[in-house]
């Protein structure tokens, strides 16, 4: 009889918990057989397998390794990896089908799964039937046991961004990859394209002693912002624990968020495609619907979550897509899937056209607007709570409310957006305004809706 599993961990996207309390090497294994099972059922005979830069990231890719080889599959074995390269080996041999083993942004002693399997990254739905498989999983019996081929992919996968993304001339960048496991790659790949690098935190260190591998909070890029202010760096660059999203730093210390960055990366590709659509999560700026529109682009809004947006490109076949948190997608010219260096070599493309990119990402159009702002709330309380709200939320000034995941409603000078975390027990709330005036009469209807339903909370705005 095989151990409960904790059914916390099967998350929307990926399955993601604590080391070793709820994930272990008997989970990864587990889940090795489970992916053997469902392989073998869609005719994959071999997944590429990778890892970050934990402590214990190691331990469980052999432990899936064994899990799978076991069910009869064999692995390609990327070792140290980020993440966007489990992606590119899994496109490169025409399985479509990886594991890498990641924590990605989160605290130290956690760690996880992103899967992909046919062509198509696993969530929902496909998350919870791996549950339900490992529940009883034993190995089949009388299969030939699966094979390890150690691979070694970062030559050609730089190779190939730099055989086809050009700078228009050479450029000093700065780059932080907070310790996570974009640091294989990252100098390496941009000093291919071209580029003098100053690199911040670029040795891999499952502890992350420097600051929390995460450029959606603030306090992560000040190290990178006094670097530039200190050098003449033309722009900074910044990487999750897993380096498939990007944070963008002016030479001034000006943020440039990724919904901005879409701005001018859709800019970039209507001039090739125009009429194409944009595919952008509801967590993103007005302006960046009204700049696709402007280019001559159609803008599709999507529910926030990569693996969702993966599939509305896979149905759209849009060349462009991107999240407010940094998961940025291009079809166009590569795979499709989200890679924070790939968008990172894009953006430079783009700037190294001009003598002063810093002046070009701060003219790119914003409101006044909020970073994420989290609500905690117990486990399984925001979705229902965005339910009720969805049900009975009341904001009588706004022009439209938005639905498709949780509530964003739309005023003539800005939004307001609350919507149910599909990774952690929060509520993420953001505004924006074309004022700070617009900006707190949007959050005073938001907080007059909350407190009718949970009166008393103190909110973060």
């Amino acid at each position: 009889m095989n151990p409960p599993l904790p059914a916390a961990v099967f998350k929307a996207y990926d399955i993601r918990g604590t080391v070793p309390g709820q994930i272990n090497d008997s989970f990864a294994h587990r889940l090795g057989l489970a992916l053997a099972a469902l392989a073998r059922r869609e005719g994959v005979r071999s997944l590429a397998i990778g890892y970050d830069g934990r402590l214990s990231s190691r331990g469980l890719a052999h432990a899936v390794k064994t899990g799978l080889h076991a069910g009869g599959i064999n692995t390609v074995d990327l070792g140290l990896a980020h993440t966007p390269l489990v992606y590119y080996a899994a496109h490169r041999d025409g399985s479509g089908s990886g594991v890498a083993i990641t924590g990605s942004h989160n605290p130290p002693d956690y760690n996880g799964f992103k899967m992909m399997m046919a062509g198509r990254t696993l969530h929902g739905e496909d998350i919870q039937a791996l549950r339900r498989a490992m529940e009883d999983i034993e190995a089949p019996a009388g299969t030939r046991p699966g094979l390890s081929i150690a691979t070694e992919l970062i030559d050609p996968y730089i190779r190939e961004i730099a055989g086809h993304v050009r700078l228009a001339r050479p450029m000093r960048i700065a780059i932080d990859c907070g310790n996570g496991v974009g640091g294989v790659a990252a100098a390496r790949l941009f000093r291919a394209l071209g580029c003098t690098v100053d690199e911040l935190y670029c040795d891999v260190d499952g502890l992350f002693p420097n600051h929390h591998p995460d450029p959606a909070d603030p306090a992560n890029l000040r190290a990178l912002i006094a670097h530039l202010r200190q050098t003449d760096c033309e722009l900074g660059l910044a990487f999750d624990g897993d380096a498939d999203r990007l944070g963008v730093v002016t030479r001034s210390g000006q943020i440039v968020w990724p919904d901005r960055q879409m701005i001018l990366f859709a800019r970039d590709i209507l001039q090739r495609q125009p009429g194409a659509a944009v595919i952008f999560d509801v967590k993103c700026s007005r302006h960046l619907g009204r700049a696709v529109k402007d280019a001559g682009g159609t803008p599709l809004m999507s529910q926030t979550g990569h693996s969702l947006i993966k599939a509305r490109l896979a149905e759209t076949g849009a060349p462009l897509a991107g999240e407010m948190s940094g998961h940025i997608f291009f079809k166009e010219r590569w795979y499709g899937f989200d890679d924070g260096l790939y968008a990172g070599a894009r953006l430079l493309e783009i700037l190294s056209r001009s003598d002063d990119p810093s002046q070009v990402l701060e003219s790119l159009p914003q409101g006044i607007s909020t970073p994420e702002l989290k609500l905690p709330m117990a486990e399984g309380e925001p979705h229902a709570f965005i339910g009720r709200l969805q049900a009975e939320g009341r904001f009588p000034a706004a022009t439209g409310l938005i639905t498709i995941d949780g509530v964003r409603a739309e005023y003539p000078d800005g939004f307001g957006l609350a919507r149910a975390s599909n990774t952690t027990p929060v509520v993420v709330l953001r505004f924006e305004g074309d004022t700070p005036e617009a900006l707190a009469r949007i959050q005073d209807e938001f907080r007059a809706a909350i407190a009718v339903l949970l009166p008393g909370r103190a909110l973060p705005f």
